[in-house]
């Protein structure tokens, strides 16, 4: 499969980047910056290119922009996506005194980049820590997906599992991804407040 990683020279895309291609996939690290692309994938092994041509010939675009950036790219590209799967992994949140909340959008970021682009949006790897992605081994940690076309979550439920040792979780529709991206600030919290790394594991399903 090949899967074009927009933002890919960030933390969280670098470290995806890393353990899709370990996990056989071919990967395009896409950056607006072609220079940065073409370095950060050499470092990895995998294609570089600007965000536009990495979305070209692609199976699957994963959306890892930082959170302010994600709806701009995602407009942006819109002709480029076309109709290939959206992933949308970035959470948006804010850092407060009293700890790091939710963005206060009633919506969450995954449904507002479905609502401008045509390809289906699949929300999800929201509890997935760069650093923890980006290690040695794959993290012991499940991988909670949502979304709303069966076919392109399916795509990405079949690839979460091969990134972690965990399982992959199906959490329903793309309104849940309001909860996965909440989910993020608070394994910040946590991670915060026992200096841990922290990941999530869903009990009872097999």
């Amino acid at each position: 499969m090949r899967i074009a990683v927009l933002g890919g020279t960030g933390s969280f895309g670098r470290a995806l980047a890393r353990r899709l291609a370990e996990a056989g996939e071919q990967v395009v690290l896409g950056s607006r910056d072609p220079e940065r692309a073409a370095e950060a994938a050499a470092e990895l092994g995998v294609e570089g290119a600007t965000n536009a041509d990495a979305c070209r010939g692609a199976d699957l675009v994963v959306l890892a922009t930082k959170a302010d950036a994600a709806l701009e790219t995602a407009r942006e590209l819109g002709d480029a996506i076309g109709d290939t799967p959206v992933l949308s992994v970035a959470a948006e949140l804010a850092f407060t005194p009293e700890g790091v909340v939710p963005a206060p959008d009633a919506t969450s970021l995954a449904a507002r980049v479905q609502d401008v682009v045509a390809a289906p949006v699949v929300a999800g790897l929201h509890s997935l820590a760069a650093r923890n992605l980006g290690g040695d081994a794959a993290p012991e940690e499940d991988a909670l997906v949502c979304g709303d076309d069966d076919g392109a979550k399916a795509m990405v439920l079949e690839l979460a599992e091969r990134i972690t040792a965990g399982r992959a979780i199906d959490c329903g529709p793309l309104a849940s991804a309001r909860a996965l991206e909440g989910l993020t600030a608070v394994i910040v919290n946590v991670n915060k407040r026992y200096k841990a790394h922290a990941g999530v594991r869903i009990s009872g399903v097999r």
